[in-house]
């Protein structure tokens, strides 16, 4: 699928999110609008869902908050496996692009890398909270206190990573698709395979929403823009013997493949670059 159009969200009341926007508006482009909400961006009430039709792919900017106060920059899908506590409904997501995703969180890494910002972590986040929207989105967000919110460093960084993904952005046809199962919030095997391997994923579920059921699988495929070749079972991060049958129960039962975490190559190729 072709993106023409893309709308950049945040919130006034939220600091990472007015901080990104000022920076991007030193990067105008003809392919892509602001809208600012004056509420919070997890509630689909407090948006215009006509004005975000218009647009053929989301993007929210904003924080991240995390008990660990951990400095980070993170990119993840929206949408909620079990109860929606932050926005959005129960058991389903929105629609996102496993290609895109990938694009963007190289983009982090590889402008976080060039611009010197240091101590920040770069991660994906699981699939989590709100809105749901019925447009592919995604959200880049950054952490984790207000400190890192107002950092205008941070704020650059993540505005030109996503001027420059909305320019440079095409479709690959030589990825494969993948949905993510396991492992912890900030998935650091499903990162490891996002920027080093050719596998690009889109949602995650992860280990505190197992177990999983035939729904939450089809709501992840369902909810990928793009074909999924398989899932990727991140195995020793499912916790026990039984969800890893659970796991695999469901996908046989739905004839989908899998691939472990563990059998996946990746060797960064582009570290020295």
């Amino acid at each position: 699928m072709t993106y023409k159009k893309f709308l950049v969200v945040a919130s006034k009341l939220d600091k990472a999110g007015v901080n990104i926007t000022t920076n991007l508006s030193q990067f105008p482009a003809e392919n892509f609008k602001f809208y600012l909400v004056d509420k919070e961006i997890i509630h689909e009430e407090n948006l215009n869902i006509e004005k975000i039709n218009q647009f053929d792919f989301i993007i929210f900017a904003s924080k991240h908050k995390s008990e660990k106060k951990e400095k980070t920059l993170s990119v993840h899908a929206p949408g909620n496996w079990r109860v929606a506590e932050l926005g959005g409904k129960n058991r389903q997501v929105c629609k996102t692009s496993a290609l895109f995703e990938k694009f963007i969180f190289e983009k982090l890494n590889e402008t976080a890398k060039k611009f010197d910002l240091k101590d920040y972590k770069i991660t994906l986040e699981c699939t989590h909270h709100g809105p749901l929207i019925n447009k592919p989105c995604i959200f880049i967000e950054i952490g984790a206190t207000e400190e890192e919110w107002r950092n205008k460093k941070a704020g650059f960084v993540v505005a030109k990573t996503i001027s420059d993904t909305i320019k440079e952005f095409k479709e690959n046809p030589y990825h494969e698709i993948a949905v993510g199962i396991g492992g912890p919030h900030y998935c650091p095997n499903f990162n490891k395979i996002q920027l080093n391997s050719n596998i690009a994923i889109s949602h995650i579920i992860p280990q505190y929403s197992l177990p999983i059921n035939d729904d939450m699988i089809m709501q992840a495929v369902e909810g990928t823009e793009e074909e999924i070749d398989f899932v990727l079972i991140d195995w020793k991060g499912l916790g026990n013997s039984e969800r890893r049958q659970e796991v695999i129960d469901v996908l046989d039962r739905n004839h989908i493949s899998y691939r472990k975490t563990s059998d996946i190559n990746k060797n960064p190729e582009n570290e020295d670059e």
